[in-house]
């Protein structure tokens, strides 16, 4: 487990105007595993999910964007805790700019249209 110092100036900044919205939180913790054996998938990726688990009443609840899968490997719940409250303004401007949902490779906010 990684725990980055996050304070400074990313506290400071445009607030909800902004598509980071984790500026209260001191701290972010990535948390990871590898290994070789495929085989051994389900393990790992389970004692990351439960550290993740048992971190959370630590946390405030939100995501760094960067830090976390696609959608389908996360879940939507988690996309959306990465933006904070300007998860809704973000769909409009997907809506208006990538209706069709070109650009989805990545952590992606999916289009209401």
């Amino acid at each position: 487990m990684i725990v980055q110092h996050t304070g400074g100036e990313m506290q400071h900044g445009a607030g909800d105007a902004a598509a980071y919205s984790q500026r209260d939180a001191l701290y972010n913790q990535i948390i990871f595993s590898a290994w070789l054996d495929r085989g051994e998938s389900e393990v790992h990726i389970k004692w990351n999910r439960d550290l993740w688990e048992a971190m959370k009443p630590h946390t405030t609840g939100g995501v760094y964007v960067n830090d976390i899968g696609r959608e389908v490997e996360e879940g939507g719940d988690m996309m959306r805790s990465a933006y904070g409250a300007a998860y809704p303004r973000l769909v409009e401007m997907k809506n208006k700019y990538d209706p069709k949902n070109l650009f989805r490779h990545n952590q992606n906010i999916k289009p209401t249209v």
